[in-house]
């Protein structure tokens, strides 16, 4: 595995002669593996949940899935550490999948922050690997979309976009920027904005798991 990551089975089997499904959550800048796995007991029961460490040291502490690039009136990133981590989640949930004997066709993921950004990239990059997204209070960018002759394998696919109103890290403009961006695709997206800041809240969390565990049953 080229991650560090926590890992929890799920409590409750799937449905019978089913393999159970994954839930990939992957934290923000500055945090680690630790971080979002705190989710896990919210989350349906029939997951098998894991937390990787994003691979990239950061010199104040945490970590990143890539570098941020700082500058006057402009924030750009690390290009080659972006896609160097988009290129290992997804050998990541293959080895996930065939290490722990799960169902190759209900993978999910849910990022929060720049956890969100890897999440929409990685989807945007292999739809037909996932089931299911959640993105919460991160950004999708132009430069992420697909050629159009591949719009087809996102038809009808499951996204949940969250974002807090009071972000002040990345502000509510980002969360309606990704709204619009991936509006252009094909998907079946849900958008849902709520009174807080950058952070995840009770209610949101509570919408999260909800949407998971009805993409669940419909599989």
């Amino acid at each position: 595995m080229n991650f560090k990551y926590r890992y929890k089975e799920p409590e409750i089997s799937s449905d019978e002669n089913k393999k159970s499904p994954l839930l990939v959550v992957l934290h923000g800048l500055g945090a680690d593996e630790n971080d979002l796995f705190g989710l896990a007991p919210f989350m349906d029961k029939r997951f098998c949940i894991v937390s990787p460490r994003a691979p990239f040291a950061l010199a104040y502490g945490g970590y990143a899935w890539f570098e941020l690039v700082i500058q006057p009136n402009n924030i750009g990133f690390n290009v080659k550490e972006f896609e160097q981590s988009r290129e290992m989640i997804l050998k990541f949930v293959d080895e996930l999948v065939a290490e722990h004997d799960l169902d190759a066709k209900r993978v999910y993921l849910c990022g929060f922050s720049q956890g969100a950004i890897m999440s929409l990239s990685v989807l945007l990059t292999e739809p037909k690997k996932f089931a299911g997204v959640v993105a919460m209070s991160g950004r999708a960018m132009p430069e992420m979309l697909p050629e159009q002759n591949n719009f087809d394998a996102l038809k009808d696919f499951p996204i949940l976009v969250t974002h807090g109103i009071y972000d002040p890290v990345l502000p509510i403009e980002n969360g309606r920027a990704t709204k619009e961006i991936l509006s252009r695709l094909p998907v079946d997206l849900e958008y849902k904005e709520y009174a807080m800041a950058h952070e995840i809240s009770q209610e949101s969390l509570q919408d999260v798991a909800s949407w998971f565990r009805s993409k669940l049953n419909e599989k």
